[in-house]
């Protein structure tokens, strides 16, 4: 089992690191709505979950190793964060919008 937890340590330690490679940056195109980027965000999320999933699945059956498992499981978690902060972002606008004086 130590063997195990090592290795998952070392994939999370690669993990951090390739978040900080080129074309990990913010990306935009000119002309898109909001709606059209939170649209896009949640079906990336979505898709990114059914493929942590799948790939959780795999390691279950011995296809997979730890390291895709850990990848596939943080950028799942990633993808929720980001969704996550949008969401509280637009409560927190729709909150202020609801406080203003008419």
């Amino acid at each position: 089992m130590v063997a195990r937890i090592t290795d998952a340590v070392n994939a999370y330690s690669n993990a951090a690191t390739r978040g900080l490679a080129p074309g990990m940056e913010a990306r935009a195109t000119p002309g898109e709505s909001f709606a059209d980027l939170v649209r896009d965000m949640v079906t990336d999320a979505v898709d990114t979950a059914k493929a942590s999933e799948q790939v959780s699945a795999d390691a279950l059956t011995g296809k997979a190793d730890v390291t895709e498992v850990v990848m596939a499981v943080n950028n799942a978690e990633l993808s929720l964060q980001a969704v996550v902060g949008i969401r509280d972002k637009v409560i927190e606008a729709y909150q202020e919008i609801i406080r203003m004086p008419i």
